[in-house]
């Protein structure tokens, strides 16, 4: 009965702005004929959902958002552990360092646009210039289909960077040392001590980034919105379904439609974080048996 009493306010917040908000958004996504002004309801079913399978802006937001959490999730694991594994190792300025990596996460979006803009820029940009010295062509990088979703992933990979790389040196500085002194002992080298010791026990933390890396990009819709101006990119190119939502609720006004477009991602969201969640169980279930 305490336990209860202390979590009431919690609870109350949770119930109020998340769990309602989220049984609200289910239930008008299966409203038909509805007035938004006068919160009537006039016929429910599934012709939202239907909608969003015809449509193919729809199609091509699904596509992009996909691509854009593939391409992101792994590398940004990848680099983020290995530049926790870098930063394990240097003392000298160690606080520095991580202070580097972290800021990209507490900057304003709209400072981040402004400074990729200039770094996409196709007559200007840093990143032509580099590419020129090698002779390359400069890329129209922000107005071209074929290169602006390649440019939000960077954008996207380097904006998450920071905190991951916190987060795995947070798992790296709890691990035991003891583990590493038997593995020295026993003739381990430094390979065999990141795949046999490290690896497996910064699996919880690496189930963690990866679910939230997952979870963050496909909701990505302010780098979006400020890297390309208030646009989805050149040709609906770098449309996403948190994208789409916000033009079916707040420029289209078809709300239903646009809560069914947020049931559809819940659904993906759910359904990557479930398989990841499985993924990564049966690894850790099958390296116990190995070591076994």
């Amino acid at each position: 009965m305490h336990a209860l009493l202390y979590l009431a306010p919690l609870l109350i917040i949770t119930a109020t702005f998340t769990v309602w908000p989220l049984l609200s958004s289910f239930l008008m996504s299966c409203y038909t004929k509805y007035n938004y002004f006068t919160n009537k309801v006039s016929a429910l079913g599934g012709a939202n959902f239907t909608y969003l399978w015809c449509d193919p802006d729809f199609h091509l937001a699904v596509r992009n958002t996909l691509i854009l959490v593939i391409g992101v999730v792994p590398l940004t694991v990848l680099l983020a552990l290995g530049a926790a594994l870098l930063l394990n190792r240097i003392h000298w300025l160690a606080g520095f360092f991580r202070a580097i990596y972290f800021l990209p996460f507490v900057t304003s979006t709209v400072a981040i646009a402004l400074v990729w803009n200039w770094i996409f820029h196709r007559d200007n940009g840093l990143l032509n210039l580099l590419l020129s010295r090698s002779g390359i062509t400069p890329i129209d990088w922000l107005n071209d289909p074929r290169y602006s979703l390649l440019a939000l992933v960077i954008v996207c990979i380097w904006r998450g960077l920071g905190f991951n790389v916190i987060l795995f040196l947070a798992g790296l500085n709890n691990t035991d040392q003891r583990y590493y002194k038997a593995a020295s002992i026993d003739g381990a080298n430094a390979g065999q001590q990141l795949l046999n010791i490290t690896l497996p026990l910064l699996t919880p933390t690496t189930v963690l980034i990866t679910i939230n890396t997952i979870i963050a990009n496909f909701k990505v819709f302010d780098q979006v919105y400020a890297l390309f101006h208030g646009s989805a990119g050149p040709a609906n190119a770098d449309l996403t379904m948190m994208y789409y939502l916000y033009q079916k609720f707040y420029v289209e006004h078809q709300y239903p439609v646009a809560a069914a477009s947020g049931v559809v991602l819940f659904l993906f969201i759910a359904s990557l974080t479930a398989i990841s969640f499985w993924y990564f169980r049966r690894r850790t279930l099958r390296l116990g048996g190995d070591h076994h």
